[in-house]
């Protein structure tokens, strides 16, 4: 079921990106490829912690499961502060 779940996610926000594209810079869209794939490289260091996580037990699992959930927020953060930054390209004046 998650794997559905990531799968309708990723398939969704394609179809958003790729409408917004048009409106979009190459500058614009290579940063945001570039938060994207931040954001991808996160969640799969997340979900391999997160597969660790369930062959532990105890304080280890709740404490591995703590890392993969710092992880995907991190990766989160980071990628939601370059996409504002790719945000901001097209709206300089030229």
């Amino acid at each position: 079921m998650k794997i559905l779940a990531k799968t309708a996610m990723i398939a969704s926000l394609g179809a958003m990106t790729a409408g917004l594209a048009a409106c979009d810079s190459k500058q614009e869209n290579a940063a945001e490829a570039n938060a994207d794939a931040t954001r991808d490289a996160a969640e799969a260091s997340a979900d391999a912690i997160e597969e660790q996580a369930d062959r532990m037990s105890g304080p280890a699992e709740a404490s591995a499961e703590a890392s993969a959930d710092a992880v995907r927020a991190s990766g989160e953060a980071k990628a939601d502060a370059m996409e504002d930054k790719a945000d901001k390209m097209d709206a300089r004046p030229r």
